[in-house]
């Protein structure tokens, strides 16, 4: 399988497959999300040569991460209309995406939060009497919510994949942590706050779709063996996401273990913070990846059999999916 060639389709970078079993949709971390297609070159390039197309999405740097969020809901709109007259150019069968639930996503890093967000904006969990929502986040921000939800399609039976999740708050972004609190005491630091997001999660019906990918020696995301949930984003993921079925698999390495490029039989990121430069045959990053991808795939046709039986027979029964 050659190389996947990436053009730009509305605003993001596109390869598409030409018998693909799916559509991966990626968000990078904040930083080397805005230039997806060179810092996660091979691990999107082993997505690609495994058989799905990729979709690769930069987003602008913002605090309002929650009209990021919208613009990459409406970014999946606009590209799920244009994506099946272009494969169709190119010669290929393009039925496969106008299907919404042949698209998954795949995040990195910060990149992990909006997928957060996007599926916190699904319908049902921005319900019009919902006043635990206007607690957690404030009545003006629900209100903004609700008055778009009804403009932009959702992530509504997409699995999600989560590599190294950072949750961030402001202090995350803004290394000095006066400013930081200063700006959130003046209402413009980031929104929503790792509190809120975790909170919205912890209520949340959905997440049901969900793998996790983590490192040992992460400093931003953590790990299992970190103490404290409070301060890490992965552990606390893992206790509050088990019980709806989280796939989750943890290896060697930090933050920013995604990243790179394939020199000869090496990966290559060029960060002396981070692996720098590392034989491929010690990456498993990407093959736990395409492997959590086909374990979704067969939860959520396991879900989808469990639903069809329960219209059939008139009772209820239980499903890891309810998105």
């Amino acid at each position: 399988m050659p190389s996947p060639k990436f053009e730009p389709v509305s605003y993001s970078w596109v390869a598409l497959h030409p018998q693909p079993k799916g559509v991966i949709q990626f968000i990078g971390g904040a930083f080397f999300g805005t230039f997806p297609t060179l810092s996660y070159r091979h691990l999107l390039q082993e997505v690609y040569r495994a058989g799905y197309a990729v979709v690769a999405m930069p987003f602008r740097f913002s605090f309002r991460h929650w009209g990021i969020a919208l613009g990459l809901l409406e970014e999946q709109r606009r590209l799920r209309a244009l994506l099946p007259d272009l494969a169709q150019r190119l010669g290929y069968e393009g039925d496969l995406y106008r299907q919404g639930d042949r698209y998954a996503w795949l995040g990195h890093s910060l990149g992990c939060k909006y997928i957060a967000l996007l599926e916190l904006l699904c319908g049902v969990e921005l319900d019009v009497q919902d006043e635990t929502l206007d607690r957690v986040i404030g009545s003006k921000t629900a209100r903004w919510l609700r008055d778009r939800l009804s403009t932009v399609p959702t992530i509504w039976n997409q699995p999600s994949q989560l590599l190294a999740p950072d949750l961030s708050d402001t202090t995350s972004a803004v290394p000095v942590k006066a400013l930081a609190h200063l700006l959130d005491a003046l209402g413009l630091g980031v929104q929503p706050t790792r509190s809120q997001t975790l909170a919205l999660i912890d209520r949340s019906r959905l997440f049901n779709l969900t793998a996790m990918v983590a490192y040992d020696r992460d400093g931003v995301a953590g790990s299992l063996q970190d103490a404290c949930a409070a301060t890490s984003d992965v552990l606390w993921l893992y206790q509050h996401l088990q019980a709806k079925g989280l796939i989750y698999r943890e290896f060697e390495g930090r933050h920013l273990e995604p990243l790179g490029v394939k020199i000869g039989s090496w990966l290559v990121d060029l960060n002396p913070l981070d692996k720098f430069i590392k034989p491929l045959g010690q990456w498993p990053t990407g093959d736990a990846v395409l492997e959590l991808f086909t374990r979704l795939q067969t939860v959520e046709m396991t879900a989808e059999v469990g639903m069809t039986a329960e219209a059939v027979s008139g009772d209820r029964v239980p499903t890891l999916v309810e998105r």
